[in-house]
């Protein structure tokens, strides 16, 4: 199953490239579930996404809305042709998901309905999800303003969509270096960092990238766990 991760961002420019590929895989017309935690406008962060969305190809977005501090109930993507998990407090958007963390991938797959993450929806694709958190040990490794309320970097577990864990809005809110962190103490295997306005599309073993950014892989290599850092720009793909 192919996934679709999207690193935020809210440039027009950008839309189709970013958009386009998810919605051309969900078929013609598709009928989009777009899940949304509900901090007291998710109407409006729904209209938010159904403009762009709509703007890329004929669809049908509907609201998937969760309220703060509950959890998504599969039933509400019946009749979905597709998925696009949106934006907002990641840890959030974990919590809602707990439940249906070895659920969600099969139902997607049975359906064959393909996954879009932006921003804590890529997040949270992954086996282990870095929710947040802007200090390692006390010690700041990015802005706190990208923490999501949270202090020390916290990895918990995701929907496993991708074999990698991801951060966004990497060179907007400096959020490399967290990456770099969760993966050289061993919480991640290996990690990619994604720009706004840009896409990684996963497909089997293949990641390419597409957009306006680049997406920076994050790997450790030899015993003593040396990170390796590469950037890819749109065009370009890599193995996993």
């Amino acid at each position: 199953m192919t996934t679709y991760l999207i690193g935020g961002g809210w440039n027009d420019e950008a839309a189709e490239l970013v958009y386009g590929p998810f919605l051309a895989a969900a078929g013609p017309e598709p009928v989009v579930a777009c899940l949304l935690i509900d901090e007291g406008d998710g109407a409006e962060q729904f209209a938010r996404f159904e403009a762009v969305l709509r703007k890329v190809a004929p669809c049908v977005p509907v609201p998937v809305l969760v309220p703060l501090g509950g959890v998504l109930d599969p039933a509400a993507l019946d009749g979905a042709s597709a998925l696009l998990v949106c934006g907002g407090l990641t840890p959030a958007y974990q919590d809602a998901l707990v439940p249906v963390l070895a659920e969600l991938p099969t139902l997607l797959a049975a359906r064959d309905m393909p996954y879009a993450g932006f921003s804590a929806g890529a997040v949270v694709a992954a086996q282990a999800a870095v929710v947040g958190g802007w200090l390692s040990h006390g010690t700041q490794v990015c802005a706190e303003e990208a923490a999501e309320d949270l202090e020390e970097i916290e990895v918990r577990p995701g929907l496993g969509l991708v074999p990698f864990t991801v951060d966004v809005h990497a060179a907007q809110w400096g959020t490399l270096p967290r990456l770099i962190e969760a993966v050289a103490l061993g919480a991640a295997a290996c990690g990619v960092a994604i720009d706004e306005n840009t896409l990684l599309t996963v497909d089997g073993d293949r990641a390419h990238v597409s957009g306006l950014g680049r997406v920076h892989l994050v790997r450790v290599d030899g015993p003593h766990r040396t990170v390796a850092l590469r950037a890819y720009r749109p065009g370009e793909e890599f193995a996993l």
